[in-house]
């Protein structure tokens, strides 16, 4: 009994799936009858077998793939023939790589064909030859994308030509079955105007910068304490004047990647994160190397009222070199923040509150936040970030260390 093997079904392609099988067992088979449909990555193919005789087994279920050179039918011994060579002017017209028949067997299946309608009741007549029609074969992509999305094909009504099922037909059955998305409920909020900006920005900023992110507890005891004593000065331009001190040390990070090129800037426009109804905004003050921590305050004060008016001008909102962001606002400890495209760093700080701390070796309740730095790691590498960190942190620490930079 031999075994009809998957054959090399063309294109490297090394797998088929069953689709429908065309014969049963039992049933005699011809050299070069269509046995099986298999479907490949490309297409649907009639498998034609090059044995005759009777199918004794079928191996593989419909939905079922078989790897080519496994054995998919097995035909009797019993009226076997040894399968023909495909020749390209006269052959059968089969296409699978090492099976065919010569024109001979096709010619006789021919007429066998044409002799059939003979033994009925009906006269005999000389018209053109009757041809029978299969239903039409659906693309391996629409069955793909019915299969995935748990679509039956052979439940929907075709409108391709001769009842073939087409990709629309399946995604007007995919569309009917989705429960509509919009809600009668909640709130829409338009992404538009600066929202969209903000938006906008801050995605390029993931998708463009390679950021890394370091961080320190610190002990602000010091920190509130200088904060009182100077009274017209904030806690946020506290941090702002040590910031600019720190971008002296370490130009660096105050910095912009632009083509092949880092430009380190020789003046400092220091941005702010700014919460407002309309979202976050980051104002800039320019220049604020030239500006004392008084000024600072200030400074910050009125572009803060100025966002939350809707007052700020696109100039206001542009040019900045470094961010700074007191998160701590918001009753949170750190923030693995974003950087605002195109500068190359964000200083942010935590919320201050008592903890547990070791001061001259003995244990004590003191003020501490935590300082997290994101930086473009083009720029500079953690040397450089840690060292501006830690000497921020000194100064938070220790605001008097700071006046010998001032």
């Amino acid at each position: 009994m031999p075994d009809f093997l998957l054959p090399d079904l063309g294109e490297g392609l090394t797998e088929g799936e069953i689709v429908t099988w065309l014969v049963s067992v039992g049933d005699e088979v011809s050299v070069d009858q269509p046995v099986v449909e298999v479907e490949t990555a490309k297409a649907v193919v009639e498998v034609p077998c090059p044995y005759a005789g009777v199918v004794t087994a079928t191996h593989g279920r419909a939905g079922e793939s078989l790897a080519v050179g496994s054995v998919l039918l097995t035909v009797g011994a019993e009226g076997f023939q040894e399968p023909g060579v495909v020749v390209p002017e006269q052959g059968s017209g089969n296409v699978l790589i090492g099976y065919g028949t010569s024109e001979a067997p096709r010619r006789k299946r021919r007429r066998a064909r044409a002799a059939a309608p003979a033994a009925t009741s009906a006269p005999e007549v000389t018209a053109a030859p009757v041809v029978t029609t299969r239903p039409g074969v659906i693309s391996p992509l629409v069955r793909k994308l019915a299969r995935d999305n748990g679509v039956d094909v052979g439940a929907l009504t075709g409108s391709g030509p001769g009842g073939i099922v087409r990709r629309h037909d399946v995604e007007q059955e995919m569309a009917r079955r989705v429960v509509p998305e919009k809600s009668t409920g909640g709130r829409r909020i338009p992404l538009k105007g600066l929202r969209k900006t903000v938006a906008d920005k801050l995605s390029t900023s993931r998708r463009e910068i390679p950021e890394a992110t370091v961080w320190v507890d610190v002990d602000a005891t010091g920190f509130l304490a200088a904060r009182a004593a100077l009274k017209d000065v904030g806690l946020l331009a506290l941090l702002a004047r040590f910031t600019v001190l720190g971008l002296k040390k370490f130009p660096e990070l105050n910095s912009r990647v632009e083509g092949d090129e880092i430009v380190v800037l020789d003046h400092v426009n220091l941005g702010f994160a700014a919460q407002t109804d309309r979202g976050l905004v980051v104002p800039v003050v320019k220049n604020a190397h030239d500006l004392t921590a008084s000024e600072l305050s200030a400074a910050l004060a009125d572009r803060t009222a100025a966002a939350r008016a809707g007052e700020l001008t696109p100039a206001d909102l542009t040019g900045g070199t470094f961010t700074v962001n007191n998160y701590g606002v918001f009753g949170v400890d750190g923030s693995a923040a974003i950087i605002n495209h195109p500068e190359a760093a964000i200083l942010g700080m935590g919320r201050i509150i008592d903890r547990p701390w070791v001061v001259d070796g003995q244990l004590a309740v003191r003020k501490v936040c935590e300082l997290t730095l994101a930086f473009d790691h083009r720029v500079c590498d953690g040397g450089v970030a840690g060292g501006f960190l830690r000497y921020v942190a000194d100064c938070v620490e220790s605001p008097v260390s700071a006046l010998s930079d001032l």
